[in-house]
């Protein structure tokens, strides 16, 4: 299950962990102009951990969902950095 919701300068995107076993803690992905911020809560610390991708790393993560094994290198155009 899923949320999005539209907020001043920021689209939030909420996903929950649905199933019997194993649920891991909900991530939050905050999608600015500029770059996407990855959040998670770690029951162990009780802290969020963040992770920040550039708008180019989420384009390569994209396109490496798709591929097979390898090392590939996107050709840039001129709207993902």
């Amino acid at each position: 299950m899923f949320s999005i919701e539209h907020e001043f300068d920021a689209t939030v995107i909420t996903l929950i962990d649905e199933g019997a076993t194993h649920l891991q803690e909900d991530i939050t992905i905050n999608a600015f102009e500029d770059c996407i911020v990855l959040e998670q809560m770690d029951p162990r610390t009780e802290r969020v951990n963040q992770i920040t991708l550039s708008i180019s790393q989420l384009n390569d993560l994209a396109a490496a969902l798709n591929l097979p094994e390898g090392v590939y290198q996107r050709v840039r155009t001129g709207q993902d950095g």
